[in-house]
């Protein structure tokens, strides 16, 4: 039987195992802890947030915490700790897209490459090599910087340059499942080849996109933050939080509050998806599982 068409109840037991394994593997509790809280915090800012993020107050301007401001107040008399929680959106919104365009174009690209060989492997991987061969956070600064400061433009810069991480990766998954039994049989029959690739290929490949997923959610998140701090992601007055660490640090002397809240939530977002994405692959890498 092919692997691609395993039956629901074999899928639900898997499904079952792996969740079960996970819930025993303090890494992973911890990381779904960590985004869990996030995503809620995203979510309910409009229920949790005691301020508006936005609203400018003078008379409060530069407040340490207290009890009416739990994270202090920036130089415009806003609420930190609001504009975190609000900030939580923009960087979870950035991290699914940037994933999402980006893991489904690279595992197409990498699924093709990889089951069709030859002149088009050379041509992809090649094209791939370029891009991976600069450092990913100056390939998206230059393309930031080319297309205009926006956070579209941002999503997209970040988006390009994750592509080929995701092809790489599913083109040595492709050609390792193209070579099975089920793929020569396939292929005997008279299936196509982008109906083999669809059918086959991707679905043996996603254990290992999912697990890549979770770890470049953190590293995306972290690249478009940089980006920010910089002027070239989310533009003011957007509560997004590499843009308040970048203004902040104007302030880190006498107003430390500022930039080390948003530096934290950044630093604990980005080890909660890394923790998690180690857990995945322990449990979804059957050489490690067994």
């Amino acid at each position: 039987m092919p692997a691609a068409a395993v039956e629901p109840s074999r899928r639900f037991r898997e499904i079952r195992l792996t969740t079960g394994i996970l819930a025993r593997n303090p890494s992973a509790l911890a990381g779904a802890v960590i985004i869990g809280a996030m995503l809620l915090t995203a979510l309910l800012a409009g229920v949790l947030a005691p301020f508006d993020p936005i609203h400018i107050s003078l008379a409060d301007r530069l407040q340490p915490p207290s009890a009416a401001h739990l994270f202090g107040t920036d130089e415009m008399g806003r609420d930190i700790l609001s504009r975190i929680m609000y900030g939580a959106r923009i960087s979870l919104r950035i991290g699914l897209l940037v994933v999402a365009v980006a893991g489904g174009l690279g595992t197409v690209i990498g699924a093709v490459s990889g089951y069709l060989g030859r002149w088009a492997d050379g041509v992809i991987m090649r094209i791939m090599d370029v891009i991976l061969s600069f450092p990913s956070l100056v390939l998206a600064m230059a393309l930031a910087a080319a297309l205009g400061p926006s956070l579209t433009n941002a999503i997209m810069a970040v988006a390009f340059v994750m592509i080929p991480k995701f092809a790489r990766l599913v083109r040595g998954e492709a050609l390792a499942v193209r070579e099975k039994q089920f793929v020569a049989a396939a292929r005997i029959s008279g299936e196509g080849s982008l109906s083999i690739i669809r059918r086959h290929i991707i679905p043996n490949c996603l254990n290992s996109v999912i697990v890549l997923a979770t770890l470049a959610m953190g590293e995306t998140i972290l690249i478009a933050a940089s980006l920010s701090f910089i002027g070239l992601g989310a533009q003011p007055p957007s509560p997004e939080w590499g843009a308040m660490v970048s203004v902040g640090r104007k302030f880190i002397m006498d107003q430390w509050w500022y930039a080390t809240f948003p530096g934290l939530f950044i630093l604990i977002t980005v080890i909660g998806f890394n923790i998690l994405g180690d857990a995945l692959r322990d449990v979804l890498d059957p050489r490690i599982r067994r």
